[in-house]
């Protein structure tokens, strides 16, 4: 039986005494492993299908090959990194009214969600149409630019449901209802081979045929998701069908969505920047593929602390919202334990295999020699990442993305990118330049994120936390 509103929200429901004892802390480490592990291996079956769009293009030529690549990261810097970034906030609302009990509450955002970004996605629509000329204006090759405007138009229709995917994973991931996401996406990982093949070769639209890929397999995961929202026992509570209380109160869902959309681009915007430096440095062929390896390895390793930040979020949001912050703050302490450990870890795998990683990618001696001595520093760098990850993923537990928007300008902005250009260009470090002017921003991120965590009330969060509720739960009439 669900508690009222009056039993849930009015009251202070907070628990201030009872400090957390060590025989917690096994239980709470197996908690955020539960989560963790699906969810690692469901955000890298997603970022397979665009890079799976991209290998069947690779077999039809050169330019084909350049132009989707051109494409891809352009989506993904104006259109999937926003939307990516404005679902999140769902993280902390949606996570917050489930630690409260109110069930209810998460259909209504995941809806009203949903809403504000297909909004978003008819934008970046128009944006995307345009994508030629834009390429051209900033320098393209014709051919080049011709090819990717082609290519983004027909990815298109993946935006439209890129968002409400995005929507479905995090209102189950903050319900802890995590294998459906990691299943859903593993069957579009595979059936997304069999459609390229169709499209690409069978029915024979070529590079357009992967881009119209994309589409359908999100259309594949979301449809799958949806379904089992709408059938399973376990979500009976908090999906109880379409209610118009989603088109009220979208301000304070943008208040939200808006900060929580720029913490996420302006880090993924600076990487995408990185790229664009590396063409300007002496033997630019050379500079460029080392850095997009060097990005493309660090992407890989970083599921494994995006895995562990979306279990963060989900187990903070939650605890705050069922008024224990002391076991959210015993979740943070461990999930910074994890951190280290995993960043560690996978650091020395990176060095162990520097000599040999390069030959993945490529047989020249010259980009493998690079790509070695690139790999300690892609190293320390993950350690710096990983921490910082999940912090990011405790700011959103707790609803401080503004405070995680400031930190991520200042920390990439305004001493990331300028270290890097001193770096590369000042002091001729080269494309290890540029990753050790990232290496300064991930530290500089790290110690302010640790600092507001650190130095957070953890009482006053989840009293917040409830106030954030309480007025979610007012009727429609007295909110205004």
């Amino acid at each position: 039986m669900m508690p009222s509103m009056d039993e849930s929200l009015l009251g202070n429901g907070v628990q201030k005494t009872g400090g957390v004892g060590e025989n917690l802390v096994l239980p709470e480490v197996r908690k955020q492993l539960y989560l963790a592990g699906p969810l690692i291996a469901a955000w890298m079956l997603q970022n397979i299908v665009q890079m799976i769009s991209v290998m069947f293009v690779g077999h039809l030529g050169e330019l084909a090959l350049s132009s989707a690549s051109i494409a891809t990261s352009f989506a993904g810097v104006t259109g999937f990194s926003l939307l990516s970034g404005m679902a999140s906030s769902l993280d902390t609302l949606c996570g917050q009214a489930f630690g409260a009990k109110q069930y209810y509450l998460l259909g209504i955002y995941k809806q009203r969600a949903i809403l504000v970004l297909t909004l978003v996605s008819l934008v970046v629509a128009v944006i995307w149409s345009y994508t030629g000329q834009i390429l051209l204006v900033f320098g393209q090759d014709p051919e080049i630019a011709a090819g990717a405007g082609s290519y983004i138009r027909w990815m298109i229709p993946a935006l439209f449901v890129y968002g409400p995917l995005q929507c479905h994973v995090r209102f189950l991931q903050t319900q802890s209802i995590v294998l459906p996401v990691m299943l859903s996406s593993g069957v579009t990982a595979l059936n997304h081979l069999l459609v390229c093949w169709l499209l690409v070769y069978k029915i024979g639209l070529g590079n357009k045929g992967a881009a119209l890929a994309n589409a359908i397999s999100y259309l594949t995961n979301v449809s799958i998701l949806a379904i089992y929202v709408r059938l399973a026992p376990v979500c009976k509570n908090t999906w109880r069908g379409f209610s118009k209380e989603a088109f009220h109160d979208i301000p304070s869902f943008l208040r939200l969505g808006v900060p929580s959309a720029l913490m996420v681009c302006l880090e993924w915007w600076s990487f995408e920047l990185l790229v664009l430096l590396s063409g300007l440095l002496p033997n630019p062929k050379l500079e460029t593929s080392v850095l997009s390896i060097s990005l493309n390895t660090g992407s890989l390793a970083f599921m494994i602390p995006f895995g562990l930040s979306a279990a963060i979020s989900t187990r903070v949001s939650n605890e705050l919202g069922a008024g224990r912050p002391q076991a959210a703050r015993l979740a943070t302490r461990v999930v910074m334990v994890l951190a280290i450990v995993v960043g560690i870890l996978i650091g020395l795998v990176m060095i162990l295999v520097r000599n040999l990683w390069g030959y993945a990618y490529s047989t020249e001696e010259e980009v493998v020699k690079y790509i070695s001595k690139m790999m300690p520093i892609l190293a320390v760098s993950f350690l710096f990442d990983c921490v910082q990850c999940v912090l990011s993923g405790v700011a959103r537990g707790c609803g401080w993305q503004k405070l995680g928007a400031c930190v991520n300008l200042g920390a990439y902005y305004l001493i990331g990118i300028p270290a890097a250009f001193c770096f590369a260009f000042l002091y001729h470090l080269g494309g290890m330049g540029l990753w050790l002017g990232i290496i300064c921003a991930l530290v500089v991120q790290m110690l302010l994120l640790l600092a507001i965590t650190l130095c957070s009330n953890w009482e006053k969060e989840a009293l917040k936390a409830k106030d954030r509720i309480f007025i979610s739960s007012l009727p429609v009439d007295m909110t205004t």
